[in-house]
């Protein structure tokens, strides 16, 4: 439960930086700009907390449902406005004015993502060298000689230290269906590089799927038999199974590491099971047998335990920083490299090249929020980071209701000289919700279905 409380809260933390961010450049630049600033709003509903500033008496707001916000300007579309006030009113603006004031939310998560990355990388971050873990045989890996304990040292001559910017560069490649060159150190400290041939990746995998197009899979410790914990009311908590049990086979295969555990259990859903366990030095069996869930139409099993911590050797571990001013180009770089690939993923998932199974959610983007803030502050800005990337992208699509939406009616009114005529923009309204409603059904589709995985 506490880790589920964590989560939320990582997610509130998050969501409402962002929101806060967003809104801010729209409530900054109309303030800039002469245009009357009613209310800012972060969450809709009912207001948990309300005060009232300034000159122009402005409602500061936080409400009750925090998943979105908004800056109320003054305007004769929504309300009487006085006559000496017509000129602050954001209708009564020119059309570059409108431009700017609208664009100035996505513009600022933009800005706000080269700070946060600034700041992840002055403060630093521990992560693991890129150490190959596996090679998969008949794999572009495999034929360009890559093999298991390998390190990659470079990507086309970029600096991999650590093993989320190699992912990170892997992943780029592959979606530019590139031949790359790789800076290997081999076990026994020799250097080579190999040509890695990407150019037939196929871009439509999953997510959880793509090293395994690749055909590699990067170290991770081996996590031991050992049972953490067990989830209540589950087949192992009937079964007797207890924390600190070692699972030493199930019917009479060895389990050497708890993915073997894994991969057996969920190929035998619904069939009973001999644990073969070791507790407080004496062996015993256990009879279990796996629930059966359905994921993606297959039948899998379910024990319902999870493994121990899991420790990492010191001699793999990094911390990877830059100085305070060394890390403002770093960041900037950073926000262009993520830019860049989000949009790519974002063509290649209108144009069918990408699964729509990509897509995430709210609880998603939660779970991601709970385990950035779990392994550090560090890690946590670069979620934050790229997430409000990934809003201001969303933000400047065409879309009616979203700000990209109101910028093309705005740039068509700049080209034609009159505005976009009422009965168009609310049709484009009902078809821009339309869209949004389908697209927050799958996302949360998604999210629904990997939890069950």
């Amino acid at each position: 439960m506490s880790s589920i409380l964590f989560m939320i809260a990582a997610f509130l933390v998050a969501i409402s930086i962002l929101i806060a961010v967003h809104e801010f450049g729209h409530f900054w630049v109309a303030k800039k700009l002469g245009v009357k600033v009613l209310r800012y709003s972060i969450g809709f509903g009912k207001p948990l907390w309300k005060r009232t500033f300034g000159p122009d008496q402005t409602e500061y707001v936080i409400a009750a449902l925090p998943l979105g916000g908004y800056v109320k300007m003054l305007d004769e579309r929504e309300g009487e406005v006085a006559p000496q006030e017509l000129n602050r009113a954001f209708n009564r603006q020119p059309v570059m004015t409108r431009i700017a004031i609208v664009a100035a939310g996505p513009i600022f998560n933009l800005l706000f993502a080269i700070l946060a990355y600034w700041a992840m990388y002055t403060i630093g971050m521990d992560d693991i060298k890129p150490v190959i873990g596996q090679v998969y045989v008949d794999s572009p890996a495999s034929r360009a000689g890559l093999q298991k304990n390998d390190q990659i040292l470079s990507i086309q001559g970029q600096a991999t230290p650590i093993n989320s910017i190699a992912s990170e560069q892997l992943i780029l490649a592959a979606l530019e269906k590139n031949n790359v060159t790789l800076q290997i150190k081999k076990a026994n400290g020799t250097q080579q590089d190999v040509q890695l041939d990407l150019t037939h990746f196929n871009d439509a995998a999953e997510p959880s799927k793509f090293f395994r197009e690749i055909g590699l899979r990067m170290w991770f410790p081996e996590i031991p038999v050992v049972v953490g914990e067990v989830s209540k009311d589950s087949p192992a908590m009937q079964a007797g199974l207890q924390t600190g049990d070692h699972i030493l086979q199930i019917n009479a295969t060895p389990m050497n590491d708890w993915r073997d555990l894994v991969t057996y259990v969920q190929a035998h859903a619904g069939k009973k099971l001999s644990l073969e366990i070791e507790r407080n030095g004496y062996r015993k069996t256990l009879l279990v047998t796996p629930a059966s869930v359905t994921v993606e139409g297959k039948q899998i099993g379910r024990l319902g335990v999870s493994h121990t911590p899991i420790k990492i050797p010191d001699d793999l571990i990094v911390h990877y920083q830059y100085p305070f001013f060394s890390a403002l180009p770093k960041s900037l770089k950073a926000t262009w490299d993520k830019t860049v690939m989000s949009l790519q993923l974002f063509m290649k998932l209108l144009s069918g090249n990408i699964s729509v199974k990509n897509i995430s959610g709210p609880i998603g983007i939660a779970q991601s929020a709970g385990a950035s803030a779990s392994a550090g502050l560090p890690w946590f800005l670069g979620f934050i980071a790229f997430v409000s990337i990934n809003l201001g992208i969303l933000n400047l699509l065409p879309i009616p209701i979203l700000d990209g939406g109101h910028l093309m009616y705005y740039c068509i009114e700049a080209v034609k000289g009159s505005p976009v005529s009422e009965s168009i923009q609310e049709m484009g309204q009902r078809v821009g919700m339309a869209l949004l409603l389908t697209l927050m059904m799958l996302a949360f589709y998604n999210d629904i279905v990997r939890i069950f995985k």
